[in-house]
This record gives C-alpha cells, sequence and structure tokens, in this order.
C-alpha cells in the first residue's frame, strides 16, 4: 500500500477515528518498543508524559498535550477510545471539525495543569512523584461538554434511555467519590480539569461567547503553514479614476494603431492583391477579422 493511498484513508476517517487511530499507532509503538528493546514503557516515554513538577514541564512544555495521547495499558486506551466514539458523534452533529479539536485538547491540557497544582498544592500529594498519561481527561471534556450543550439527548443502551446528562453526572461522580481512596488521584483530578473545561466552555457558548476561538485560529494557522500552495493566490487591485483614465486612454491608442495597420493591409491589397501580403500581414488580418 503507497503512502498517498496511506494517507487518504487517514483523511477520510474522520476526526474521532483519526484520534483513535493515532492513540493506537501510539500505544503499539511504545507497547512494541519495549518489548524488542527491554525497556521500560515509562523510560521510553519519559519525554511525552506530563511530570509532577513545574520545573520538568518547562523542560519539556509539549507533555501538557502529548501525555494526552500515551497509553500503557490495554484497557485503559479500550475505555478511553470507546468513551470517544460514542460522545465524539454528538458533538460532531452540532460543531465543526475545529471545535471538536478545541474541546479535546484544551481539555487535556486543563485537565493536566489541575494535576500539576494540585500535586504542587495539596500536602496530601507531599513527598510523592508521578506523571500523566492518557486521553481520560480530554475524553471527559467531550462528554461533559455535549451533556452540558444538549443535556436532554437520549441514548438507547441495552432497553434504556438514558440522557446525556446522566452519563456525565455518574461519571463525574464517580470519579469525586473514588479521590480519597482511588491510588490514582492525581489521574481523577486530570479527569475533574477536563469535565470542568467541557462544562464552562458549554456555558460560555450558550451565552455566545466562544472562549475557544483563539485555539481554533491557531489551528487554522498551523494548517496554512503546512498546506501546499499550488498557485499565487489571486490579488484585486483597486484602480482610482486616475489609474482608470489612463488604462483607458492607452487602450483607445492601441485600438486606434491597430486600425491604422488593418487599413495599411487593406490599402495593399487594394493595389497589389491578396498574395501581396506576406505571411505575417495574412495572419494579422486573419485575427483581426476574428476579434
Amino acid at each position: 500500500m503507497s503512502y498517498n493511498n496511506l494517507q487518504y484513508k487517514f483523511k477520510a476517517l474522520g476526526v474521532v477515528m483519526q484520534i483513535i487511530a493515532i492513540n493506537t499507532v501510539i500505544f503499539l509503538f511504545f507497547y512494541l518498543g519495549s518489548f524488542f528493546f527491554q525497556i521500560p514503557q515509562e523510560s521510553l516515554a519519559s519525554w511525552f508524559v506530563l511530570p509532577d513538577d513545574f520545573s520538568e514541564v518547562i523542560i519539556q512544555p509539549w507533555s501538557i498535550f502529548t501525555y494526552a495521547f500515551l497509553h500503557f495499558g490495554f484497557f485503559h486506551i479500550l475505555f478511553n477510545m470507546l468513551w470517544l466514539f460514542w460522545f465524539g458523534p454528538f458533538v460532531l452533529n452540532l460543531f465543526s471539525t475545529k471545535r471538536f479539536l478545541t474541546i479535546y485538547l484544551l481539555g487535556g491540557m486543563f485537565g493536566g495543569l489541575l494535576y500539576l497544582i494540585s500535586y504542587n498544592l495539596f500536602p496530601v500529594f507531599a513527598g510523592s512523584r508521578g506523571y500523566l498519561l492518557g486521553a481520560s481527561a480530554a475524553v471527559q471534556a467531550i462528554i461533559v461538554f455535549i451533556a452540558t450543550y444538549s443535556p436532554n439527548t437520549t441514548v438507547r443502551i441495552f432497553m434504556f434511555n438514558i440522557k446525556l446528562w446522566h452519563i456525565a453526572a455518574v461519571l463525574v461522580a464517580k470519579d469525586v467519590l473514588q479521590l480519597p481512596i482511588s491510588p490514582n488521584a492525581g489521574g481523577l483530578l486530570s479527569h475533574l480539569g477536563g469535565a470542568a473545561f467541557g462544562y464552562l466552555y458549554a456555558k460560555q457558548l450558550m451565552k455566545g461567547n466562544d472562549i475557544g476561538k483563539w485555539f481554533e485560529n491557531m489551528i487554522s494557522y498551523c494548517q496554512n503553514i503546512f498546506k501546499p500552495r499550488k498557485e499565487k493566490p489571486f490579488t484585486r487591485v483597486h484602480r482610482t479614476q486616475k489609474t482608470k483614465a489612463k488604462a483607458a486612454k492607452v487602450s483607445k491608442e492601441d485600438k486606434t494603431d491597430h486600425q491604422k495597420k488593418i487599413d495599411t493591409i487593406l490599402d495593399k491589397i487594394g493595389k497589389s492583391g491578396y498574395e501581396s501580403l506576406t505571411k505575417v500581414e495574412k495572419d494579422f488580418l486573419f485575427k483581426a477579422g476574428n476579434q
């Protein structure tokens, strides 16, 4: 299969399946890399997970986004991608691909920020070290966003019709209740950070405030940078009255010279006949007759 064919198929997937494909490929890359090189996945991906120390994040600032594309456990990636597969289309039915990406990426970023702040602020995390990875915060942002914006939309689960806000409420409540007893409290806080962003974004959008517009513009800017320019864009020229008058004068002079040349050729025909014309004169007369 050629690279162009692969690229075409990837573009045809749609943004939800593209994100699922990217996460799956990255998961397999680190999983197989760890096996073949006998290196722990944590060491192999250390530059892409989100550290719990601000000084380390400054060294690898991209990790505030890249951590959300890393999964070390099969069920971790499975359930995250299933939630995305189920809820992503609800967002895309109402909004553009760019807005979907804005919710997803900024949701992951806000989840990472809450994790960072919590680890450096609350005494419960004192003396413990950790790192963050997984798309849970980004996926949670998608779920809570659409459940807030369109709460009464229903989904069929087995024999029951359940509203979106019911599902979102259960997921958020589960994370809150597990906080005191879970060994993954930092991860749960990131989920809540993503959920908080999704809720805030939807509420502001319902009021007419698009708090993610700046990020959408950034996405557009990045797309334009990497978009190939096949031809130079057309530039409109605005002419002043003086320019128009000058152009009209030049056009009139051109027409006068053109007509003079035709008259000269016709005079030559009248005196010596058509056969006396040169090939250039015959071609000129032919073109003039077809204008």
